[in-house]
Parts: structure tokens; sequence; C-alpha cells
């Protein structure tokens, strides 16, 4: 399934907590233009895998490169995106998102003990499963196996996720003095909060016009503040996050085949039809009435 935000960013992730609090995707880079995955967030801890290609796994400002066989366990509430670098094919990404309740109730000593010393570290945003090192084989033998137990649902297969996420985090807990630290300090973590505010409005208002007094008063800071925070999170300008996010929203109506692209222009807050026909061209290789032929043949209404 594609990855769904509200206004926040926030991921929509739809598991029961009451029933069993995680949810298996995949395939999702294939949906996304140039297979790559916007910034999001989550309360939900998520491990990520790469099958057979290279990602940069960005999480907050760090950019981490996984390759084929490479897992990541991403802390919860922290911006990360996902951008393929290599591979001839969108990388199948199988991912889990999931509480900690998975583990243990909240209020359990299980839980305190084992579960909120990591959520609350500031210095472990993320660990890395490297499929080169011997000693992490067994564990990402359980990732793996967790993955198969969503795709076939044998009999007891929850039990079987709930003992290998278990297995997990026990061994975040016998290594916490040694794994590596990410140190983000509190302007980092001031900075994100800043940028998800200035997304949410982007992403609010993206059909208007949007200036930097716009995104300098919703996140109450400098206009050199607001290039600063886009610099070090997404290494671009507010204006190339705000056209990159039309010309996304215009991939996605264009996919669906019905709209004209002068609808499609003017929805996404182009003022120029020939510009934004320029612009998704540069974007994506391919002029919008090419991609809207390609579409429409492919479902049959060319």
């Amino acid at each position: 399934m594609p990855v769904t935000m509200d206004y926040q960013l926030k991921e929509q992730i739809p598991y029961d907590a009451a029933i069993f609090p995680i949810s298996f995707f995949h395939d999702e880079l294939a949906s996304l233009p140039r297979w790559n995955g916007p910034l999001h967030w989550h309360p939900g801890f998520e491990i990520a895998t790469a099958e057979n290609g290279t990602l940069d796994y960005q999480v907050g400002e760090k950019h981490i490169i996984l390759n084929a066989g490479d897992s990541i366990l991403v802390n919860g509430n922290l911006l990360h995106g996902i951008r393929q670098i290599s591979g001839n094919t969108a990388d199948p990404l199988p991912n889990i998102v999931f509480s900690g309740s998975l583990i243990a109730p909240e209020g359990s000593q299980i839980y305190k003990k084992y579960i909120m010393p990591f959520q609350q570290c500031d210095d472990l945003p993320f660990v890395v499963f490297s499929s080169e090192n011997e000693n992490l084989k067994d564990l990402n033998n359980l990732i793996r196996d967790i993955y198969r137990c969503f795709r076939s649902q044998p009999p007891c297969y929850e039990m079987t996720v709930q003992r290998n996420v278990s297995c997990i985090f026990e061994y975040i807990y016998l290594n916490r003095n040694t794994l590596p630290r990410h140190k983000s300090n509190r302007i980092q973590l001031i900075s994100q909060i800043r940028l998800q505010k200035m997304l949410d409005f982007i992403y609010r208002h993206y059909r208007g016009h949007i200036s930097l007094k716009d995104l300098a008063g919703t996140a109450n800071v400098s206009r050199s503040e607001v290039g600063r925070c886009f610099k070090a999170f997404m290494n671009c300008s507010p204006i190339e996050i705000l056209i990159r996010h039309r010309l996304q929203t215009a991939y996605k109506m264009l996919g669906e085949g019905i709209y004209t692209i002068e609808e499609i222009s003017n929805s996404c807050g182009f003022n120029s039809v020939n510009y934004f026909r320029r612009q998704f061209k540069n974007q994506y290789g391919i002029t919008p009435s090419a991609f809207l032929k390609s579409i429409r043949h492919q479902n049959g209404t060319a």
C-alpha cells in the first residue's frame, strides 16, 4: 500500500493496537516517483530491509546506506524517508511498523525495563543490522522470518512474529552499551519540529502562493532559519520542496488517467501549463502528455 500521511506527516498505520499492533508493508517504492519515499513519521518502531537494491535511508538529518540484505530498526517519532539509489527494479523493501505493546503491555515491568529505555534514548535513533556482519546473521534471519510469516500466515504466525520481535529487542538491551550512538542534540530536535510545521504548511497550501514569510511565520522562526532547516534535512530549498510536492501530486493525478493536463496543472498550483510541462519532464524524464497516454493505454482507455 502507498505511504499515507496526515498533514503533520504522520503516517497512518492501519493496525488495531488492541488486537495485533503491527503492520507489514512491501512493494511501496514501486508506486512512488523515482522510487523515492517522502519524509514522514509515526509513533511506532519500524524495521525495513533492502532486498535487491541500494537504499538511502534518511533518519532525521542522517543518511544511512543500506545494501542488499541490510536491515534497519528506526525508533519512533522520528522523521525518516527512503530513496533507492541503485538497482534496475524497485526494491520490494519489506518492512514492519509496530508498537512496543506488541512485546508487552505499556504498563508492565517488561515494557518499562526493555522497551522504554530504547524508545526514550535520544542517541539511538536507529540500529543497522548489516548482512556482512556474521554476528548479526541470526537477527537478520529473524527479520526475514517475520516477513515470511506475514506473507504466508502459517498457524500461530502471530506468536512467531511476537517472539522474533522480542528477540530483536533482547539483543538491543543486551548490547545497549556497545551499539553505535548517533547523538541528536536539542537544536536538531527543535529543527525537526520546525521542519514538520513548515512541511505541513506546504502540503496544506501547495495549490496557492507560498512565501518564505509564510513558512517563517508557521514555525515562528526567521527566514534564514527556514532555509537552514530545509538545507539540513532535505538538502534543498523550500521552493524546491514545494515544486517537488506539486509534481508528485500531479504524477498521482496523471496515474488515475481521468484528468486533462490543464486540470492537473491548475489543481497542483502551476500558473502556466507550459511551465508545468517543463518541470514535469525535468523531474521524470517524460512529458505529462506522454505519461498520461501511457497510463490510458495500460488502462485500455486510450
